[in-house]
């Protein structure tokens, strides 16, 4: 049997805008079919990434925490440090000081020892 049916410019084109219409249809419909679960996926992704700038917040918020905390023992450790080389340079300048009046001391008893001996044998000569 012969296509009795001629199919000429017309025609085809016809067709061909049908099917992009049944195909436009078909699109639209599965859209509308698919929004209740693009609309849940978005809400899901939102709250995806809500939730990561909040951990985001977090970390950085410990970090800054971390860092004051390293600071500040840092400073004390210093200020420790200090006093203790403060202490102990008092604690040197009290000893040098204590060790020139010993030896001035040592000294004004030695002449005083002198100075009485020299008396005692002046006293005797005369």
């Amino acid at each position: 049997m012969k296509n009795t049916r001629d199919n000429g410019l017309s025609d085809r084109r016809k067709a061909t805008a049908d099917a992009k219409k049944i195909l436009l249809d078909n699109y639209r419909a599965a859209k509308e079919a698919a929004e209740p679960h693009i609309e849940a996926k978005q809400a899901e992704r939102l709250a995806v990434a809500t939730a990561r700038e909040e951990r985001r917040a977090e970390r950085e918020r410990a970090k800054t925490e971390e860092r004051d905390r390293s600071l500040a023992a840092a400073k004390a450790e210093a200020e420790a440090a200090e006093a203790a080389d403060r202490a102990d340079a008092e604690a040197r300048l009290e000893a040098e000081t204590s060790r020139i009046s010993r030896v001035i001391e040592d000294e004004a008893a030695r002449k005083a020892k002198r100075d009485q001996r020299y008396a005692s044998r002046k006293a005797r000569q005369s």
